[in-house]
């Protein structure tokens, strides 16, 4: 064979060659459903996950985290909690309901007193109220949102939680279901003790007896707004406007409904139990007092709005 007819040949074969070799190479490449090269960067998260928000408060907008990881809670801290919110630091007194001390284990008790140990916890959102100092000092430290207490109502109070973490249609949609929950059972609790019957919220510390209008927690916001129960018109008359009443022993009974919500700590002196002022208030001799615990109830997120309505389920209709 001649030189000019074999180059024309021994390119074609190298061709092919090139081909077969190249196949070869492409099929040792990692499928789509492979682990990515690490070079490659990581998935965004869904939007409203990162960065920034900007949240009205009552003074004024408030850049925050759109998903904060290390909240100190100076207030509202049990809202905080039934959002399944992340703190690293709370109040003291948040601290000893035993219904958070689960979700509190391993959290700081902190006070706007000590700045220092904010500081270390090195939060990413501070909540705290208008009644609380150094404000303009926690301002520094993170993006602060203050309340002031029992300006909104309970149920706006949670929603405002639910916006401010991010979480707004989570809060929404407890409210909306709970709300329906508590008129139904307010209606079989109605059916039962009779549409006229009356319920006192009654609360003692060992020196004082307190009487509760319908927003001061201790179940009131439940039995007076959600349920519709009645209060006795002495109570509406002294208690409704302040929120709570200060009474005697002696006038005890002039504020006792026909059913009782007591609030007493098990830690407390509970000896008026035993004496004969306390045996004669019609309530209790006809059996018609409805015990909850002080430390469990002094607030009116949705945690303890639940714990309530289970126990005021049981209290009335069983």
């Amino acid at each position: 064979m001649s030189k000019k007819l074999l180059l024309p040949f021994i390119f074609l074969l190298t061709i092919i060659i090139s081909a077969c070799g190249g196949n070869a190479a492409n099929s040792e490449l990692p499928s789509p459903t492979a682990s990515p090269i690490a070079s490659e960067p990581a998935a965004a998260e869904p939007a409203g996950n990162t960065g920034m928000i900007t949240y009205q408060s009552e003074l004024g907008p408030v850049e925050v985290p759109a998903n904060p990881q290390r909240i100190v809670a100076l207030t509202n801290g049990p809202n905080v909690l039934s959002l399944d919110g992340t703190l690293v630091g709370v109040d003291e007194w948040t601290n000893k309901n035993p219904l958070f001390t689960e979700k509190l284990s391993g959290v700081t008790v902190v006070s706007e007193d000590n700045l220092e140990k904010i500081i270390d916890l090195e939060p990413d959102l501070i909540i705290a109220g208008t009644h609380n100092k150094n404000i303009d000092k926690l301002t520094e430290i993170a993006p602060t949102v203050v309340y002031t207490w029992g300006k909104l109502d309970y149920l706006a109070q949670q929603l405002e939680i639910g916006k401010l973490l991010n979480k707004e249609q989570e809060a929404q949609a407890w409210i909306d279901d709970f709300t329906q929950r508590a008129e139904a059972v307010g209606q079989e609790i109605k059916a039962k003790i009779g549409e006229s019957a009356t319920v006192s919220v009654i609360e003692t510390d060992s020196k004082n007896f307190y009487v509760f209008g319908n927003n001061w927690a201790r179940g009131t916001e439940l039995l007076y707004q959600a349920m519709g129960l009645n209060m006795p018109e002495k109570v509406k008359t002294d208690a409704l406007g302040p929120g709570y009443y200060t009474i005697s022993t002696e006038v005890l009974s002039e504020y006792a409904g026909d059913y009782v919500v007591l609030s007493r700590s098990s830690q407390g002196d509970n000896s008026f139990m035993q004496t004969d002022t306390w045996a004669k208030i019609p309530a209790v001799q006809n059996k018609q007092v409805i015990e909850i615990d002080t430390e469990a109830a002094s607030y009116s997120d949705p945690t303890t709005l639940e714990y309530l309505l289970n126990i005021f389920k049981e209290g009335f209709l069983q």
